[in-house]
């Protein structure tokens, strides 16, 4: 064992999307290593055949949810002692309750260190045949919580579209907005539902504005993309009220394209599939 993987600190370790063959080999050796491990439950999940696979390759873990790692005094007094791992599926730090931990980490004097994981979000640009410059910023679906509903998600995705530029949408996977729960991801017809929600009330006010609104959506080119990284990963394209009527899958993400560029038309229409 080398020495970077001795001693007592905590490690966020990357799996990569869906299927545990993604693992680079240094993460690996980083999850066997650690004396304690723990799997993050509510950023993203692993399909149930790789979390029966995960014990058999790094060893025995424990699940941790949004309070463990947002109140993290116990992981963080035991990484002062041993070696600690927690597992991330796709890329750790791309939640802001992973960037909280390291700076937890720094003020208890805890070793902090990262093993990158492939990110679903890139692989899904990569897998879209859109290209990766015309990306806006991308958004997240949330679920309404009662009378909560923000436009701030389309908001988004019309600036984007303002400026001729791709919109990566991923879709909530906490309907209770907790992070206590396991997850339960959106659907798409969830999502597409959702959005025509948020444009009713962007619209407000505006007479005829969100029946235009609403109506365009439907119309809206996009690329559904479901359980990236798994041997049921699947990529189709059509109308957003086509899409929405896609069955099957667990995890999905949208990719929203403004006009097309090059070659980008030839591979939208390549990926428009029966529903």
């Amino acid at each position: 064992m080398t020495a970077v993987l001795e001693g007592p600190g905590l490690w966020l370790i990357g799996l990569g999307p869906g299927d545990l063959r993604h693992m680079t080999s240094f993460a690996l050796s980083v999850a066997e290593a650690c004396d304690k491990r723990y799997l993050e439950g509510y950023t993203a999940i692993l399909p149930d055949d790789q979390e029966e696979k995960l014990g058999d390759l790094v060893g025995d873990w424990d699940r941790v949810m949004r309070e463990d790692i947002e109140n993290p005094d116990e992981i963080i007094r035991q990484a002062k002692n041993v070696m600690v791992g927690i597992m991330v599926v796709g890329d750790p730090m791309q939640a802001t309750t992973h960037i909280d931990l390291k700076i937890r980490c720094q003020e208890s004097g805890v070793p902090f260190r990262v093993v990158p994981g492939l990110s679903a979000t890139s692989l899904a640009v990569s897998l879209s045949g859109m290209q990766s410059y015309r990306f806006g910023r991308q958004v997240t679906i949330p679920f309404p919580y009662g009378d909560y509903l923000p436009t701030s998600p389309l908001e988004i995705i019309l600036k984007n579209y303002s400026n001729n530029l791709h919109t990566l949408v991923l879709l909530d996977l906490d309907p209770t907005g907790m992070g206590l729960a396991p997850p339960e991801p959106m659907a798409p017809k969830q999502a597409y539902e959702i959005l025509k929600a948020m444009a009713e009330r962007y619209g407000e006010g505006e007479e005829g504005g969100h029946e235009s609104l609403s109506s365009s959506i439907s119309d809206w080119n996009t690329i559904l993309l479901s359980d990236i990284g798994t041997s049921g990963q699947r990529v189709v394209s059509g109308s957003l009220s086509g899409i929405s009527e896609s069955e099957g899958g667990l995890i999905h993400c949208l990719i929203l394209p403004t006009e097309f560029s090059g070659m980008e038309k030839e591979i939208f229409e390549s990926l428009k599939a029966d529903m």
